[in-house]
């Protein structure tokens, strides 16, 4: 880990990781030349005017030298380019671009420009955007005279800016390639301006080429990895239906395994003499072996330290073996006898039994010592989960935990038997940072602890769901509830510490302690609940690409009885600041509880990679 030095205050950096480092512009420019730059919008509406100074490099690098009279030409040609296709995307076809150096304009200056260099040369430019052109006449020639132009935004009298014409084109091509047609083309896109009524004649033509199925499915680049398993896991098979999604969610598919630094999945230029399409995965195998370490900081809980290694093909098909080791509460004891511990090996196989099924084995032992309750435990458990489509995916396992509590019922061993079950669907358009759809999940672990001959079941449900209410996702609203409960033939003592119900903490309610909610008995003790319900509301705002801040409220209740009553709901609200990286975004979090506990947390300080949910 480095900090830079204090003539560097504003970067920092974490296990080789640079964040808010400034783009270092000191390159050496050969021959540097430097300008002056004025743009004149006439008649515009600011809106328009903010566009064109954005989409003008001649403005934004204004402060960056070009190299030679020549570079400042060439700058300026591209400038007026790019100006002109500012004004097509705001369907100003009968605007004017006058684009001038040091009072010549561009079009007459010779081919070795050679400007005087007492100061900057002054670079001059003025638009006259001219009056907003709607569409005309709208003509689909071809295959496409089959498609409706209302369903492509383009209606005789509408918008007709050019990026509406283009990404019109580019639907109706891929609405094709959707029905089966993989060679479909774009044949003819005409786009003709009629400058004295201000509108614009589109035509469109397609061609969608012949229906084809999956053909045969090939796969290069495998070296360790059995090129069998990839054919098979990619589910694409000989015969199925095309459609570019398909390829789309193989490809996806995978570089989930992470076994591979690139998957391309290609389509044929041309069909098979059966008429088929013949496809073809290229892979690149990355590092099979890797190793990592990583950290945890709050207030509450102290700092934690995590370490692992893995191996992510062990036979040959992706099977991925992992040791974890972590710490936990560095900096609230001193005692090394009260520190978190946890360490672990689990063991997954893609493609077990099913291309869409996976199989899980674990074995872990940790020691917690929580805010509510001592714990020493060691659990150990297979699962198998089966994706029923891409959004829905079904799991059942079974395991053995054994655990020693030491809490408001005393000191305590369990031995538990679990069989759970899970249900989830899950629309989210992006698994780290989601700006819109959905997780739902429910699940079932009926138990029996069988030192003291006790059975009970886990009901579970969760929802979260989000929306952006920007184009540019800049505003995300994001929520999430769940619920809870238990229910058994026992007492609440007869049940393990860890399978009571307990909220409170930077993944629940925060600015709370870890499981500091609970029901506590006359001794003040928490003893842990049989049902629960939590809910949180986030505002994800960008201030820039890579920063946003995100205020939020969560709330919660646990309750003895088997059913939430909501006698003691528990609400915390902060804000926090995110880092946007490749992989996932850096959340440091604060927050206050609304109604805390007599002598409990103040304040709650997180960080952690990931949003909160």
């Amino acid at each position: 880990m480095g900090v830079g030095h204090a003539g560097d205050a504003s970067a920092f950096e974490i296990f080789g990781l640079k964040f808010f480092e400034k783009k270092d512009d000191s390159a050496e420019v050969i021959d540097p030349v430097a300008y002056s730059v004025t743009l004149t919008v006439e008649g515009a509406d600011k809106d328009l005017e903010e566009n064109l100074q954005g989409s003008s490099l001649l403005v934004q690098k204004k402060d960056e030298p070009v190299s030679g009279d020549l570079g400042l030409v060439i700058r300026a040609r591209e400038d007026r380019d790019r100006l002109i296709a500012a004004l097509y995307e705001t369907a100003h076809y009968g605007g004017v671009v006058d684009l001038s150096i040091n009072g010549i304009p561009i079009g007459k200056l010779p081919p070795n420009p050679n400007f005087p260099h007492q100061g900057p040369v002054p670079v001059t430019i003025r638009v006259e955007p001219g009056p907003v052109f709607t569409l005309g006449q709208v003509r689909f020639t071809g295959d496409a005279e089959q498609l409706d132009p209302a369903n492509y935004d383009l209606v005789p009298g509408g918008e007709a800016g050019s990026n509406v014409i283009l990404k019109a084109a580019e639907k109706m091509v891929a609405d094709l390639k959707t029905l089966g047609h993989p060679l479909a083309k774009l044949t003819a896109r005409d786009v003709v301006a009629d400058h004295f009524g201000n509108k614009v004649d589109v035509t469109i033509g397609v061609e969608a080429g012949p229906q084809a199925d999956i053909g045969p499915v090939g796969v290069t680049g495998t070296k360790d990895v059995d090129a069998g398993f990839v054919r098979r896991y990619s589910r694409v098979k000989p015969g199925d239906s095309y459609t570019p999604e398909q390829l789309k969610k193989a490809g996806d598919r995978l570089r989930e395994l992470g076994v591979f630094s690139s998957v391309t999945v290609k389509e044929a230029d041309t069909l098979a003499p059966d008429g088929s399409l013949p496809v073809t995965i290229e892979v690149s195998e990355g590092k099979q072996r890797y190793f990592g370490v990583g950290a945890t900081v709050s207030s509450i809980d102290g700092f934690g330290v995590q370490g692992y290694w893995g191996h992510r093909n062990l036979f040959g098909q992706a099977e991925q073996l992992r040791f974890d080791g972590a710490i936990g509460g560095l900096g609230e004891t001193t005692d090394v006898g009260n520190l978190d511990y946890s360490a672990g090996v689990s063991f997954t196989k893609p493609g077990a039994f099913f291309p869409a099924a996976t199989l899980t084995a674990s074995v872990k032992a940790s020691t917690q010592d929580n805010t509510s309750y001592d714990i020493n435990l060691v659990t150990a458990q297979t699962g198998l989960s089966y994706e029923m489509s891409d959004y829905d995916t079904i799991s059942g396992g079974v395991s053995l935990e054994w655990a020693n509590v030491t809490d408001a019922f005393g000191d305590n061993d369990y031995l538990t038997l679990s069989t759970p079950f899970e249900y989830v669907r899950d629309t989210r358009d992006n698994k780290l940072d989601a700006t819109g759809g959905y997780r739902a999940s429910i699940s079932a672990t009926p138990s029996y602890e069988i030192l003291g001959s006790t059975p009970f079941i886990d009901l579970q449900g969760s929802l979260s769901a989000y929306r952006s209410l920007t184009e540019e996702d800049r505003i995300v609203l994001a929520g999430k509830v769940s619920i809870g409960s238990l229910f058994g033939s026992g007492s609440l003592a007869d049940i393990p510490a860890n399978r009571r119900f307990y909220e409170g903490g930077g993944g629940s309610v925060r600015g709370y302690a870890f499981q500091e909610i609970s029901p506590y008995n006359g001794a003040g003790d928490a003893t842990g609940g049989r049902s629960f319900m939590t809910g949180s509301l986030e505002a994800r705002i960008k201030i820039t690409d890579t920063i946003g801040i995100v205020p939020f409220f969560d709330f919660g209740t646990v309750s003895a009885a088997n059913f939430p009553d909501f006698s003691d709901i528990r609400a915390g609200a902060g804000v926090g600041l995110r880092y946007a990286t490749p992989f996932g975004p850096i959340r440091l979090d604060v927050a206050m509880p609304l109604n805390k506990y007599p002598g409990g947390s103040d304040y709650g300080i997180y960080a952690g990679i990931g949003q909160s949910f």
